[in-house]
Order: C-alpha cells, then structure tokens, then sequence
C-alpha cells in the first residue's frame, strides 16, 4: 500500500486543530461499569492480602478458583485462603502498578505489576517480591469473582 502526502495532509491537520484548542487526540471514554467495579474488587483483593482476611476472599473468589504463583505452586479456592491467612508472614507492603483492566462479556482481563515485602512472623526475615500478574475475574450474577490467577517473576 502506498501513501502519499495528500493522504497524510488530513490527520496532520486534525492534529494540530487538537493540539491547538487543548483537546486531548486520544479517545475520551469514561470508564465503563463493569470496568470500574472489577477495579474495586482488584483494590478490595489487594486490601484482603494485606489484612489475610479470609472472608473478604471468599466474597471475591470464584469456588473454581484456580490462583498460580510464581513458583509454580497452584492452588484452590480452600487452599489459597486457607494459605494466605495462616499468619506465617505478613506485608509490610503491597502494590498493584500499572494495572490495566479489559472487560470482554462476561470475563475481564486484568493485569498489573506487583511490588510487595513480606516478613516472615516466625525468624522476621523480609523477603521483597517484584512480579507480574494476570487475573481473570468473571461475572457470575451481579458480582466479578476472581476465576485465575497467575504470577511470572520480574
């Protein structure tokens, strides 16, 4: 396919027409529902890491739960809760970066950048985590569930 600059003319002067009247060129979307309630629940999971709390788990995830970590390991709902509220560490810190949300139907798409450091309860040793993470959430009635998890190492 080739361009000439009579083809180029027309974007290059609606840029600039934008760029002069302070409009923004990219598309100005308001977040729709299902985005923005999935991103509550990704905020109200990373709180119930940070507090192990066992029953707002439950209230997020899917029964069929399938949460991946980075070493491997895979884990069911019981497991994942049972695990990540036994009080054998604790975060000292947990942030979710750069995270990016895409409804498609019924599933929404969501990954993000982890940056968190734990501490062991029993010998106090921190260990600091850098990882990436996709989470699948599905909307099962009115509510997103947490349906997979997986971890790579950064």
């Amino acid at each position: 396919m080739n361009i000439d600059r009579r083809q180029l003319i027309l974007p290059a002067f609606a840029f600039g027409l934008l760029s002069v009247t302070g409009m923004s060129v990219g598309p100005a979307l308001a977040a729709s529902a299902d985005e923005e309630a999935v991103a509550k629940n990704v905020e109200a999971f990373r709180a119930a890491q940070v507090a192990a709390d066992a029953k707002a788990f439950d209230a997020l995830c899917a029964p069929e739960l399938s949460y991946s970590h980075s070493s491997g390991k895979v884990e069911d709902k019981a497991t994942f809760i049972a695990n990540s509220t036994d009080g054998k560490s604790k975060y000292l810190s947990l942030e979710y970066q750069d995270t990016t949300i895409r409804v498609v139907g019924p599933a929404a798409i969501v990954r993000f950048h982890w940056v968190a450091e734990q501490q062991a309860t029993a010998d106090g040793k921190k260990t600091a985590t850098n990882l990436h993470i996709l989470m699948n959430w599905q909307k099962q009635g009115a509510d997103w569930k947490l349906l997979s998890r997986s971890a790579t190492k950064l």
